[in-house]
């Protein structure tokens, strides 16, 4: 579930739209009741008219029907002198009705006594100019209510939310290498206390965590490092005499090199697991890493007629630390070294960029999004699948941008970016 928009918005927000939907319904509830109160008002009213001109009429029967402003009065049959009723309402029978004659809309009340029939007209329009009057203040009430509703939400949001943002803030310093302390104690029992148990636990575990991997790197660090060199030395003095046979050195010398690149990786491996920010960065002559690169992995060409050249536009220095770095040029050569056939591997370095460019095997397109992956193995790859991964995370860690083109049966182009676009 995701949420774009902040605890306080929302929770505003509520109290906003519970204020309104209250005003709205008080509004519409207050009309109808004003509006039919106003109805029966009349009905009651006419009722009490008609009945009074009747009793005015048995008393008097010369008495002439109301003439008002708001109160017209008929009687059918019509006495000289009297007005008829409108041609519309003649027919219509006894009780009230509505109509609108002339522009004007009416109430009705009709009554019947002795054969005659007696109108009343109530004149309805002031009546509705009130209720349309009514409308625009309850309308104005309901977005005040919703106004100041939403006013009150914000500020009372402010006041809910606050132990979450003190939270907020007392876990935003507390880095994953140091514990958090009693996080927990200053928050009550509540929603926020739970949360902030919850946090001290997480961030606990976390540093125990760190802890251990840091114990870890410093004991691979001692525990590896000797007896790689003592592999190491020990190929060193047995090449050195010169009276072994060929065979034998070039397994030594491939004891060497595997003890080299088993230093090489356990020193990234070790580098990887310190802070981004560490202390071992330098500046490195990244056209003379890349040659050494190159020297040291030509072994892997053989007698094969693949022809290696290197180019160099500029001479960029990069602040990083070398190992890392020797390790993403060396997979990149060693990539290209191990599966180029015939033809060439052309390196060209520039002011931004470093491309390995051969015309080995290839990739297929498929398996071009899949290379980076931990473990993955293509299906001519003889190693562990961890190079190019290791390669796009130390990437990462520095900000570059590494890039394959490959095409099967035709070469692969990898492209490594470490300054500008």
């Amino acid at each position: 579930m995701r949420f774009s928009r902040s605890l306080r918005f929302r929770v505003a927000s509520a109290f906003a739209l519970v204020g309104g939907v209250i005003a709205l319904a008080t509004a519409v509830g207050l009309y109808f009741g004003v509006r039919d109160a106003g109805q029966r008002m009349i009905d009651r009213m006419l009722d009490a008219e008609i009945q009074d001109y009747l009793a005015r009429r048995a008393r008097n029967p010369a008495s002439l029907p109301p003439a008002t402003a708001m109160l017209l009065g008929y009687a059918l049959p019509a006495r000289p002198g009297e007005p008829a009723p409108p041609a519309a309402i003649v027919e219509w029978p006894s009780g009230l009705h509505d109509t609108h004659l002339n522009g004007v809309h009416y109430r009705v009340a009709i009554a019947e006594r002795d054969g005659s029939r007696y109108y009343l007209l109530y004149n309805e329009d002031l009546f509705r100019e009130k209720q349309a009057s009514l409308k625009l203040y309850l309308a104005a009430f309901v977005a005040l209510m919703a106004l100041l509703s939403g006013g009150f939400a914000l500020w009372l949001a402010e006041r809910v939310i606050e132990p979450v943002k003190e939270l907020a803030r007392r876990v935003r310093v507390v880095g994953p290498e140091s514990h958090p302390g009693r996080l927990a104690e200053d928050f009550g029992a509540d929603e926020v206390g739970e949360l902030a148990r919850a946090f001290e636990s997480t961030l606990n575990r976390l540093a125990d965590f760190v802890d251990r991997e840091r114990a870890f790197a410093t004991d691979v660090s001692h525990e590896l490092r000797t007896p790689i060199a003592a592999i190491r030395g020990a190929a060193e003095v047995l090449l050195a005499d010169e009276r072994r046979p060929e065979k034998d050195r070039q397994r030594l010398m491939r004891i060497e090199r595997g003890a080299a690149d088993m230093a090489d990786l356990s020193t990234a491996l070790l580098a990887m697991a310190r802070e981004r920010n560490d202390a071992r960065r330098a500046s490195v002559d990244l056209a003379a890493l890349i040659q050494e690169s190159i020297d040291k992995h030509c072994h892997l060409l053989g007698d094969r007629p693949v022809e290696v050249t290197l180019t160099c536009d500029a001479y960029p220095r990069i602040a990083a630390d070398a190992n890392l770095v020797a390790i993403v040029v060396a997979n990149l050569l060693r990539n290209s070294f191990t599966y180029t056939e015939r033809g060439s591997v052309r390196v060209r370095l520039d002011a931004t960029s470093l491309s390995v460019i051969d015309t080995g095997l290839g990739i297929p397109r498929e398996a071009l999004d899949k290379v980076f992956q931990r473990y993955y193995k293509g299906a001519h790859s003889a190693g562990a699948g961890i190079g190019l991964a290791l390669v796009r995370k130390i990437c990462d860690r520095y900000g570059w941008t590494i890039e394959l083109a490959s095409e099967e049966g035709s070469g692969t182009r990898a492209t490594l970016r470490f300054g500008g676009v």
